[in-house]
């Protein structure tokens, strides 16, 4: 976030006043380094470095990276296309955010493009100042133009970003070096920091003409290299194949506190693979240097090779990433078709899932069974509401069901034939109680004889040994699935859509939820293309408390607010929960130094490791 500075004497007041929203002036309002939602940041005005990293680590080495699919575009500002490895938003190599996070911390962003940041003790408003230093790799100068712009396109173009602003108002100039952006409420403690986390892309490049003459459009993808204000650039590349950034040696930023350690690879390449057992197999061969591992089948198995034996390629699980997050991951059908809108249909789903079976034969026991939306953090709810939980849930009793209060929520328990007999059994009941019978052999609903049949989406074949066995159960009780798998770019479109009846996905959540609540499950996103509203879900209760979940001023409120919007999102069964492991299993090749420890909250890679050998 940056805030301009004014000039001096009657001009620097004028401005001062004019910049300020509702009378408050520039010189009432509390520059800051750094901002956070829950904590207090931990590093002071000048720090000289995040603790965590290598101060002196080497810059050099080629990282040679690996990715699944294909890409088609450069343009991170719209949800459209597949965007290349290397330029997602708030993780580019090529942009830059206005703030950037600390690892070790659950939520401090601190000055990277702004050099500081105001708001009022409402949060009507924030102000960013950006750093005179900050310089396209062109060596234009960072302008609130650019700010401006971005946020201007961002909420324009992306549907993502369209529903996650929904509540700012407005970015405009109000200084040299300042901009503000005001909020249609007050009192929503995390607007500013969600402002920080916006890319900045520059306005004079996309608003010229490209290296073929013709005007840019950034609504628009493209395959023309952009240009940003971060550490990277595009280097080369080969449409839909591979992706080259270089380290830029006039990079602005690179002596910034935030950045010191940071950035130590000369380049990063990434090469795509259309079959994930051919990738993986070009990490075996060392054409790929690093591996996440998501195959508990692979981990146990396909570990054998002699790099492996004499250490040159080195194996951990880590659980930093997982200290800061909840998740839910499941098989999620979509209510905006008419065969999910009735609870009793998608209750008997879950009843089909046996996921001990699978932890035995599949999994080799790594995984646990999700039972919350928040799964992992102190956010999840357990057993009966209680305290301050239970009164949010009784000041919403006319719109939450009785078992709210009167069953914990828990998923059905298979692992061997009696048990998923007795499941299915129950499962056939829900139906029948839907409407449904048993004909032939078929599921149908009685009123019709139009049978229960529909399509499980799949992006890749890595689900698909989760996805066939649940198929085969509901296929046990005559409901007739499908599971289909196609490519990236068709998923990423039909989802986008919502064209489908069932795909397995999930959310991550951070452990201080806020705007993003509303587009995984309030009202206003069921029809908003390219929102995380996955299943569809509306309702008006739920749509309450993803309201109040941003105006909660204490943690105790937000952590009973959030525990009671799991409840109820458990209880609708929108979704049939799978599973997780809380740790990252990472493999690589022994061609990397790292710090140690590693930050709290990350395992920092490729951040802030680096070459071995590399020159310092």
């Amino acid at each position: 976030m940056r805030l301009a500075l004014v000039g001096t004497g009657i001009l620097a007041l004028v401005s001062a006043l004019f910049a300020a929203p509702e009378g408050v002036t520039a010189e009432e309002l509390e520059w800051r380094h750094a901002i956070s939602v829950i904590e207090p940041p931990k590093y002071a005005k000048d720090f000289p470095h995040f603790s965590y990293v290598n101060p002196d680590a080497p810059k050099g080495g080629d990282l040679n990276l690996s990715a699944s699919g294909t890409f088609d575009s450069f343009n991170p500002v719209l949800d459209k296309g597949e965007l290349a490895a290397g330029l997602a938003p708030r993780l580019s190599l090529v942009t830059e955010t206005l703030l950037k996070p600390s690892m070790d911390e659950v939520d401090a962003v601190y000055g990277l493009l702004a050099e500081a940041v105001a708001f009022p003790d409402d949060y009507s408003f924030v102000k960013f100042r950006l750093r005179p230093e900050a310089k396209w790799a062109d060596g234009v100068p960072v302008t609130p133009e650019d700010v401006v712009f971005s946020f201007d396109k961002f909420k324009e173009l992306n549907p993502l970003y369209t529903n996650y602003y929904r509540h700012v108002l407005k970015a405009e100039k109000t200084g040299e070096r300042e901009i503000t952006f005001t909020f249609d409420e007050k009192n929503n403690r995390e607007l500013p920091v969600i402002i920080g986390e916006l890319d900045i892309v520059p306005k004079h490049w996309w608003e010229a003409k490209g290296a073929d003459g013709k005007p840019r459009d950034i609504a628009k993808t493209t395959l023309e290299p952009i240009m940003g204000s971060g550490p990277y650039r595009i280097a080369a590349f080969s449409p839909g194949a591979r992706i080259r950034y270089e380290l830029r040696d006039d990079y602005w930023g690179k002596d910034l506190n935030v950045n010191i350690g940071y950035d130590n690879f000369r380049s990063q390449t990434y090469t795509y693979f259309a079959d994930l057992d051919v990738e993986f197999e070009a990490f075996r061969s060392g054409t790929v240097d690093f591996w996440a591992e998501n195959s508990a089948m692979r981990w146990a198995r396909a570990y054998d090779f002699p790099a492996v034996a004499d250490g040159r390629v080195k194996r951990e699980v880590l659980d930093n990433e997982y200290k800061t997050s909840g998740i839910l991951m499941g098989f999620i059908p979509n209510m905006r078709r008419d065969k999910f809108k009735d609870i009793r249909v998608r209750k008997a789903l879950n009843y089909a899932f046996d996921f001990e079976d699978l932890n035995r034969t599949v999994f080799f026991g790594q995984y646990q069974r999700i039972d919350s939306y928040f799964y992992g953090s102190e956010l999840a709810s357990k057993g009966l509401p209680d305290g301050k939980e239970l009164e949010i849930l009784q000041s919403l009793k006319d719109d939450v069901p009785p078992e709210v209060f009167s069953t914990g929520y828990s998923n059905p328990v298979g692992g061997d034939s009696a048990k998923l007999r007795e499941n299915l059994r129950k499962a056939i009941g829900l139906l029948k109680e839907a409407g449904y019978e048993l004909r032939n052999g078929r599921m149908v609903l009685a009123s019709t004889g139009v049978p229960l049949s529909f399509e499980i989406l799949l992006n890749g074949p890595t689900i698909e040994k989760v996805a066939l066995p649940f198929a085969d159960n509901l296929r046990k009780i005559g409901v007739e699935v499908s599971v289909r798998t196609v490519d990236a770019s068709q998923y990423t479109n039909r989802v986008r859509s919502f064209d489908y009846d069932m795909i397995y996905l999930g959310w991550a959540q951070s452990l201080n939820p806020g705007n993003e609540q509303s587009e995984y499950w309030g009202s206003k996103s069921v029809d908003v293309p390219g929102s995380r509203n996955y299943a569809g879900i509306s309702n008006p209760a739920i749509d309450k408390l993803v309201d109040e979940i941003a105006f909660v001023k204490d943690r105790k409120t937000l952590v009973a607010t959030v525990k009671a919007l799991d409840r109820l999102l458990l209880t609708g069964n929108y979704v049939v929960p799978s599973y997780t492991m809380r740790s990252s299993r990472i493999a690589y090749w022994d061609k990397f130094g790292r710090p140690e420890p590693l930050p709290a909250y990350g395992i920092g890679f490729p951040q802030i490791w680096w070459a071995k050998g590399a020159a310092q």
